[in-house]
């Protein structure tokens, strides 16, 4: 196992652990200090672009509340995330409808909001902002490859081919709509840096093609989130794909670089919280089993559904860990009467021997995707609790 040291300083695991003594497991303890930190550092690496959180990562009104003091805007997802921003007082100018899946009657609720800037992807979805979001913004969604170089990919299901996405500007602009942008993501927790390349040169196609040959002058770009969090398998810092990706921009753009928008959602919030969770049992399939089976009180349909294929690997510490300590390996797995609740089996943690049942253990790195992702009553458990550390 990786050291706690290497996600947490010394001084803010103390806070954490003095915060969390009492709390009933299973539950996420989520870190504003830490969420502030990242916001400035993003804003300060990407200092040309506008920063739209994805709301969907972590939607906690104490996480929403501090980015938008911080200046963010919002990327939504659902006609509830809309519910939520707009009750904290967020303008609808600062929102995009960013799902390219989407009812007419959850476009017509945007729209009769005041938000104006949708994504789109297909002809049907681009008919019904037309009818039901006149003059509004549209940027289009291209296809990504990044199956082999993100832990959690986001090809296929969304977006459009390149010749697509160039019909779809042309319906946009003679349906009465405002050709704006293209947009793409290079996947979650994407490790290589060339992939905003490939998609950026995409991108500068399109602006030119279409400026060239329609007349239509785009002026946005999406570059969607990707940026990763801290788990264990490294990653490069933030600054390399800032100066990385600016270098993309003005080799393809020039000093005419269009106006740019972010996503980020996990990189943003996901090293800011930290699952607490309770050892209910340890056993073993049979009298000469190598490894334990640990059982939690929290598992895919609980917070970490991320682990399915084993995509996301959290960093895991123990009440039991001390240094030079006896460890061997595990495969954790969670509470539930499901066969696909287990978490990992394939990649073998290696945990305390002297483990006992009601043990906590403590998931780094698990403020994005875990209390958001968590079923609602699946074999009765109920949602996982967020609690929040204040600034």
């Amino acid at each position: 196992m990786m050291p706690r040291s290497d996600y947490i300083s010394d001084t803010e695991w103390r806070r954490f652990m003095e915060f969390s003594e009492p709390l009933e497991t299973p539950c996420v303890v989520v870190n504003l200090r830490t969420i502030k930190s990242n916001y400035l550092k993003l804003r300060n690496s990407f200092p040309y672009a506008q920063i739209y959180y994805a709301v969907k990562a972590n939607p906690d009104k104490a996480v929403v509340s501090l980015l938008d003091e911080l200046g963010a805007n919002f990327d939504l997802a659902s006609r509830y995330e809309l519910d939520l921003v707009l009750s904290l007082g967020i303008s609808p100018e600062r929102v995009s409808y960013g799902n390219t899946i989407k009812k007419a009657k959850d476009v017509a609720y945007f729209y009769e909001k005041g938000v104006r800037m949708f994504v789109t992807d297909s002809k049907e979805d681009l008919k019904n902002i037309a009818t039901y979001a006149p003059n509004s913004r549209i940027y289009v969604r291209i296809l990504v490859e990044n199956a082999s170089s993100a832990d959690w990919p986001l090809s296929r299901k969304f977006g459009c081919h390149s010749d697509m996405a160039y019909d779809l500007l042309v319906l946009a602009r003679a349906s009465g709509l405002t050709p704006y942008g293209i947009s793409f993501h290079v996947g979650s927790q994407q490790r290589d840096i060339g992939q905003w390349n490939d998609a950026l040169a995409k991108t500068k196609y399109l602006f030119s093609s279409l400026e060239e040959e329609e007349n239509i002058r785009l002026t946005m770009i999406n570059m969607g989130g990707g940026f990763p969090a801290s788990y264990i398998q490294p990653s490069h810092d933030l600054s390399e794909y800032a100066s990385e990706i600016y270098r993309y921009l003005t080799d393809d753009f020039g000093d005419e670089i269009p106006f740019i928008i972010l996503e980020p959602g996990r990189s943003l919030v996901g090293n800011s919280g930290i699952l607490a969770t309770e050892v209910v049992l340890i056993s073993r399939k049979n009298n000469t089993a190598l490894n334990r089976w640990v059982y939690l009180d929290t598992g895919k349909f609980n917070g970490l559904i991320e682990t399915m294929g084993e995509s996301i690997k959290y960093p895991i510490v123990t009440s039991k860990d001390v240094p030079g300590g006896k460890e061997a390996e595990v495969i954790i797995a969670g509470p539930t009467c499901d066969s696909m609740d287990i978490l990992y089996e394939d990649y073998k943690y290696r945990l305390p021997v002297d483990l006992k049942i009601g043990d906590k253990l403590y998931i780094l790195s698990a403020g994005a995707y875990t209390a958001s992702y968590a079923s609602v009553g699946f074999n009765g458990f109920p949602p996982i609790k967020t609690y929040i550390m204040e600034l």
